[in-house]
């Protein structure tokens, strides 16, 4: 019988998390004191996300529970469906904290579900509001499934503000932000039929992109939260 061998770059559900060396790489801290980035584990793609952390030289950790968000210094809410995640904060006890933590200046990176729950307001696709429960961390509306639905997705090569290169996106049922507050920096849009439309965004230490950097297994967006920690004035 012929030996079964992994396939190169192919997962096995519940693997532990082995950083990937590829391009974009940063080392960890060589004094051992790299920030922990914690990812909400509730939904969506979380070890893809533990990957891009280790890469842009921070320490990924899960969050599922009050304690395991107090040991972070930053936090990504990964993509998935927002509605469903937003019940599963409700449901764990972890709303309160981390609507708590995000007001006391927590650095926090949402795609594109999680970028929904950043926001002040939810909208349908039409632009009509959802009513849906968010955190309100980031001065915008958030339509959802602007683009339409899955088979409606696509990649686009953006620019984004403060990379040098190109950033390949994907974009799968995703949203876009309008109503920008005064506050909001807008990092970048991508061409539309309709004109160009925001997607990525930042307000002080929160950070959205509509589409999903973990797919494209790109960290620099991660390594712009991780400066975020660094840089964070302790006061």
């Amino acid at each position: 019988m012929q030996a079964a061998h992994p396939v190169p770059g192919a997962r096995i559900p519940g693997e532990s998390l082995v950083p990937d060396r590829g391009p974009h790489h940063r080392p960890p801290a060589a004094d051992g004191q790299a920030p922990r980035i914690g990812v909400l584990a509730l939904q969506g793609d979380v070890l893809e996300h533990l990957r891009l952390i280790e890469r842009a030289g921070a320490v990924g950790v899960p969050v599922r529970r009050e304690d395991e968000l107090a040991t972070v210094d930053g936090l990504v809410l990964p993509g998935g469906e927002s509605t469903t995640i937003g019940l599963l904060l409700d449901r764990t006890g972890l709303a309160a904290p981390v609507q708590a933590r995000l007001a006391e200046g927590l650095p926090v990176l949402g795609t594109c579900a999680g970028a929904i729950l950043l926001a002040r307001e939810p909208r349908q696709h039409d632009g009509t509001p959802t009513g849906q429960w968010c955190l309100g961390a980031l001065d915008v509306a958030a339509r959802r499934n602007a683009f339409g639905r899955q088979v409606a997705s696509f990649e686009a090569d953006l620019d984004v503000a403060g990379l040098t290169d190109p950033m390949r996106a994907v974009f799968i049922r995703a949203p876009w932000f309008e109503d920008l507050g005064a506050g909001v920096e807008v990092l970048a849009t991508v061409a539309t039929d309709v004109g160009a439309r925001v997607v990525v965004v930042r307000q002080g230490p929160v950070l959205a992109s509509a589409f999903h950097p973990e797919l494209s297994d790109d960290p620099r967006l991660h390594r712009l939260l991780v400066d975020a920690v660094v840089t964070r004035d302790p006061a």
